[in-house]
């Protein structure tokens, strides 16, 4: 799921291919990785990839599961993961991991060009956000 080929919605694909070549690998990536943790999550139902504000846009339409997540490039470069920032992904993952990823506010991660993600903090917050309307024991 890292081709810029692999896309069932063409506006989606057409966004990825907009990014520029340096961060489109990284965006890739992310997009990878929230189908996989998806994949591992079944009360989530089915994962949407769409387009909001011009962002492919993560979501689950059928279960309401999810706060959305987006990818993007802040105005400050590099390459970022966006949560709805009136929810409380971003800080409850700041609290497990306040060293291992670049919070900006509740509302973003940001990466720098090239830079690998953290995959345990990164796989905590996506599975988070994708549970996040979900009722907890």
């Amino acid at each position: 799921m890292t081709s810029v080929d692999d896309f069932a919605d063409p506006n989606v694909q057409k966004a990825f291919l907009a990014f520029p070549d340096e961060v489109r690998p990284n965006l890739l990536h992310l997009r990878t990785l929230i189908f996989e943790t998806a994949a591992g999550l079944s009360e989530i139902g089915a994962l949407h990839e769409t387009l909001k504000w011009g962002q492919p846009a993560y979501l689950t339409p059928d279960t309401g599961a999810a706060t959305t997540i987006r990818l993007g490039i802040p105005k400050s470069g590099g390459y970022a993961l966006y949560t709805h920032c009136q929810s409380s992904v971003m800080s409850e993952i700041q609290a497990l991991f306040p060293n291992e990823l670049t919070f900006e506010g509740n509302r973003a991660i940001l990466f720098a060009v090239g830079e690998t993600p953290p995959a345990v903090p990164l796989t905590a917050l996506i599975a988070r956000a994708l549970t996040y309307h979900l009722k907890r024991p």
